[in-house]
């Protein structure tokens, strides 16, 4: 048999074969140029979506918090305890920092003092000292009690002493006139009347110290009045503090609300105490917490006198 009678087609053959090839092409087409082509039809429509998001998220004040875009740090004063979501954005907050902000006051929690939001999770050291210099504590969220002088003498945290007793410590001056120098004051016995003897120290802070030393559970060293802010430091000389005189808490037994109490121990740092001890059991040193970010060793080492493990 001949090659060309081998090869020899019917009309209708040659045209399904025809069909079948010029498929065949087309198909090899689509794959060797129809993929650019999509990819490409793929990027515009990507990059007109991306558009649109980087449009819609445009906020107030000319803010962009779309991902991978520069937003405008507008550094100005503010309360982390009122401060609008505008405003904390406006500081260079996330916004996930925001919603912790806005949870933690939900859930009670207060700033009392600019060092606490030093605690927001994720805030770094850098934009911590960034915004220190803004933060306004309002006097609105310090304990009523400061407003007017205690009628019962510590409220009863301490026991209570005659008025001899209270004053063995002033040295050499009347009752009604200011201390000299080289005389002083035992802090955590004196009461209102003595501490206005203090230089520097008025009827406004002698209430504030001595509410503040209630909430502590007394001073172990004079210089812990000047937490209180305003108070001159130049009144540290004139007072000084018997050794274990602080009245301790039980570590290992309070909740979390009942840490918090304390002046030293924000909500976050009472989170942490209560779930190592959920974890690992009874605490036995709070050193134990020093890989914690929430623990710096200047916090320990002013909160471990207040400390009782029992």
């Amino acid at each position: 048999m001949r090659w060309r009678e081998l090869l020899y087609l019917q009309k209708n053959d040659r045209m399904a074969l025809l069909g079948v090839l010029a498929t065949i092409i087309l198909a090899m087409f689509i794959i060797f140029f129809g993929g650019s082509y999509f990819n490409h039809t793929d990027k515009l429509t990507k990059d007109s979506t991306r558009q649109q998001a980087l449009a819609s998220s445009a906020v107030r004040g000319g803010y962009i918090y779309a991902d991978g875009t520069e937003r405008k740090i507008t550094l100005v004063p503010f309360d982390p305890n009122t401060a609008d979501s505008t405003t904390l954005l406006g500081l260079g907050l996330a916004p996930w920092q925001v919603k912790a902000i806005y949870h933690y006051r939900a859930k009670g929690g207060v700033y009392r003092r600019p060092e606490d939001f030093s605690h927001l999770y994720g805030l770094t050291v850098k934009q911590y000292r960034m915004l220190q210099p803004y933060i306004r504590i309002s006097s609105d969220y310090a304990p009523a009690s400061t407003l007017y002088p205690s009628t019962a003498y510590n409220q009863g945290r301490y026991p209570s002493r005659s008025y001899e007793e209270k004053n063995t410590a002033l040295v050499g001056a009347p009752h009604s006139t200011k201390l000299h120098e080289g005389q002083r004051l035992s802090l955590n016995d004196a009461d209102t009347a003595a501490l206005m003897r203090v230089p520097g120290i008025g009827i406004g802070y002698a209430h504030a110290i001595i509410n503040y030393r209630n909430r502590l559970g007394g001073f172990y060293s004079p210089q812990q009045i000047l937490d209180i802010g305003g108070v001159p430091e130049t009144a540290v000389p004139y007072l000084f503090v018997n050794a274990g005189e602080v009245k301790k808490i039980k570590i290992n037994h309070l909740t979390v609300n009942q840490l918090r109490r304390h002046p030293y121990i924000n909500f976050y740092q009472a989170r942490t105490i209560f779930d190592y001890r959920r974890l690992h059991g009874p605490l036995h040193d709070i050193r134990v917490l020093a890989h914690d970010p929430d623990f710096p060793p200047e916090e320990l080492r002013r909160l471990a006198p207040y400390l009782d493990y029992e």
